[in-house]
């Protein structure tokens, strides 16, 4: 039975730093681009996010990973759980902790900058915040804005990675479509491409002799009559 693997990011994060699996293999295991595992294994991306071990998880056992660091190309794949935990659903506003209150702004400044799809009212079920305090964020306007660090939401435990994946999705499914400015040149409709076919000339079409004459007098401004005679004719050449 397949799963949802837990924190991808954070896993991604404890296999680059515990393991010689490639980054391919912990890229397909945890859902993610060979290039995002790579700049986390450069330093470049994902720097506040502490890595998941997911052996104590239960979603990898050690003997696959010491399969996948023995042949490149075995395919790690997610454990299946021993106990099913049934889904809990939340009522009203989260509740957020005292001791993890004062990482909220540096949650929100992390789903501004990485999901800025996202609307303020998903921001707040997801961290328990309010409208004002992301609109400082947001405008760089909050009072300890110049300290803030973006910081995984689901690395502070503010909120699930299922909640997080929930709202990125609903997200994505209503923005807007873009417009054709913005989405770039379009082929032309089939009404256009028929119409300029059909007045183009074809090969197979006769010319008309009075069309194409009446065109070269109306170019040149000569006009030549049926009695008169070119150069080079019978009637000027000498007996």
């Amino acid at each position: 039975m397949a799963t949802t693997l837990l924190m991808p990011k954070a896993t991604a994060v404890w296999l680059v730093e515990n393991t010689a699996l490639s980054f391919k293999q912990i890229a397909e295991f945890c859902s993610l681009h060979e290039l995002e595992v790579q700049a986390i294994a450069d330093d470049e991306a994902e720097k506040g996010i502490k890595g998941l071990d997911p052996v104590q998880t239960g979603q990898l056992t050690r003997e696959q990973i010491e399969a996948g660091e023995a042949d490149p190309k075995y395919k790690l794949k997610i454990s299946t759980p021993k106990v099913a935990l049934p889904e809990t659903k939340r009522r009203g506003p989260r509740y957020t902790p005292v001791s993890r209150r004062q990482d909220r702004p540096n949650a929100i400044l992390w789903l501004v900058r990485n999901h800025p799809e996202l609307k303020d009212a998903q921001v707040m079920r997801l961290v328990g915040t309010t409208k004002t305090t992301i609109t400082a964020i947001r405008e760089r306007t909050h009072w300890n804005a110049a300290n803030l660090t973006p910081i995984d939401p689901v690395t502070l435990g503010l909120c699930s990675q299922l909640e997080l994946d929930h709202e990125v999705q609903r997200a994505a499914r209503n923005a807007p479509l873009p417009s054709p400015e913005e989405d770039g040149p379009r082929l032309l409709p089939a009404e256009e491409t028929t119409a300029a076919a059909a007045s183009a000339p074809s090969e197979d079409d006769e010319l008309d002799p009075d069309a194409v004459l009446a065109r070269l007098q109306s170019m040149t401004g000569d006009s030549v009559s049926d009695g008169e005679s070119t150069p080079g004719s019978d009637e000027d050449t000498p007996a």
